[in-house]
């Protein structure tokens, strides 16, 4: 069931979406060099990597500095990548991810390879379900780079405090699932979105 309602929202909101995507595409590559896509190996259910998309808002080859974003004006995210992330549309091409089963719509987010080493045996327990767009961590820690910014060692804050307590959140999701826990997760995110 919860596959079905993965595919059929998704599609939904591509097609719906179009116009808006294809206008923030045309955004990008007037605004910096390189391409409107950015794909970033995560890891995913069982322990699967996979590329996960999303529209490009840094400079190229940013990530050879860092995986981190640190701050609301972190130097290498471009001008148009600022308001992208800003309203979070970055994420949309995240719905190719769940059209083709990476990911669901809800569910923990997927990590990167380098910190997804570092998991407990009980964190790796996030991994037993579909990545997704949100759950209740991605609530919580909406505006994490601007905790991050706060930070001497923005790496080690990560480590040490931000994913702990994330993945905590994960796994009360993981512990509560079902398709109500779903719909008000997508309610509250929406709702978080317009706030912000």
């Amino acid at each position: 069931m919860k596959r079905v309602f993965d595919t059929c929202s998704s599609l939904i909101v591509l097609v719906i979406g179009l116009p808006i995507f294809v206008l923030i595409a045309l955004a990008i590559v007037i605004d910096s060099r390189g391409g409107i896509f950015f794909r970033q190996i995560r890891v995913g259910k069982n322990e699967q990597e996979f590329g996960l998309f999303k529209f490009r808002t840094m400079k190229p080859d940013s990530e050879a500095l860092g995986q981190i974003t640190v701050g609301g004006r972190d130097p290498r995210v471009t001008r148009v990548g600022y308001w992208l992330r800003r309203f979070k549309f970055d994420e949309f091409p995240q719905l190719i991810n769940i059209l083709i089963g990476d990911m669901s719509i809800v569910g923990p987010r997927p990590e990167v390879p380098k910190y997804v080493k570092l998991y407990t045996t009980e964190q790796k327990k996030v991994l037993s379900v579909r990545p997704g767009l949100t759950d209740y961590a991605s609530l919580e820690y909406i505006n994490e780079n601007e905790l991050l910014e706060k930070s001497s060692n923005p790496n080690e804050t990560y480590i040490n405090e931000i994913m702990p307590a994330k993945l905590k959140l994960n796994l009360k999701y993981i512990d509560e699932n079902s398709l109500w826990v779903d719909f008000k997760l997508i309610f509250m995110t929406i709702a978080k979105l317009f706030k912000n």
